[in-house]
């Protein structure tokens, strides 16, 4: 599955969200992806449009122009059939450190963060 998004919106720590990380899009189809997580609980939540789902052992790739998110292929239903999302983006260089740290504190733990921006 893809999406293609102008921007990745991300916060590493809401405080007015009892301290949630959460990154979200909307694809340039309308689409909603949405992945959050609460710093006390143990899985991660992923929404499609408005299909919530809680996942762990989650692996998302970050590069200057692409977010990859792999899911179990027993977990596909969450993506609806797949068992990863390709988000093609155009975030700016300097919005990459905020959207790194909201990735390791979504995935501390729970899944599995790697960087492709060096």
């Amino acid at each position: 599955m893809q999406m293609t998004t102008a921007l990745l919106m991300a916060n590493p720590c809401d405080d007015e969200e009892d301290n949630m990380a959460m990154l979200c899009c909307h694809s340039d189809k309308g689409e909603m992806f949405l992945m959050s997580r609460y710093p006390d609980e143990d899985e991660l939540e992923i929404t499609l449009d408005d299909e919530p789902s809680s996942l762990d052992g989650v692996k998302v790739t970050l590069s200057p122009t692409r977010l990859l998110i792999e899911v179990a292929p027993g977990d596909a239903d969450v993506l609806n059939g797949s068992d990863h999302l390709e988000i093609l983006h155009s975030a700016d260089a300097d919005e990459l450190a905020e959207i790194e740290q909201t990735l390791k504190n979504i995935l501390d733990g729970t899944g599995t963060y790697i960087s492709e921006l060096n």
